[in-house]
């Protein structure tokens, strides 16, 4: 039995780079906007969005990593 590893088309490969993109910028904006806010509730709710957004970044890496493009 032949096992394929799944692999990305052009557009999808394109996607999937927009999506890392945003997700960086977003990442990059919640942890320079966390120094200049006082309140401690925003705050930790800023770091959660950071971790979550670290979490996202790794698992998009991985798939853009596994999937060759066609």
């Amino acid at each position: 039995m032949d096992v394929r590893q799944p692999e990305l088309a052009m557009h999808e490969s394109m996607e999937l780079h927009e999506l890392l993109n945003f997700k960086t910028v977003c990442l990059a904006k919640s942890k320079m906007m966390q120094g200049l806010v006082f309140d401690q509730d925003l705050r930790a709710l800023m770091q959660k969005d950071v971790e979550q957004s670290l979490q996202d970044i790794g698992e998009l890496q991985s798939l853009y990593s596994q999937a060759p493009i066609q």
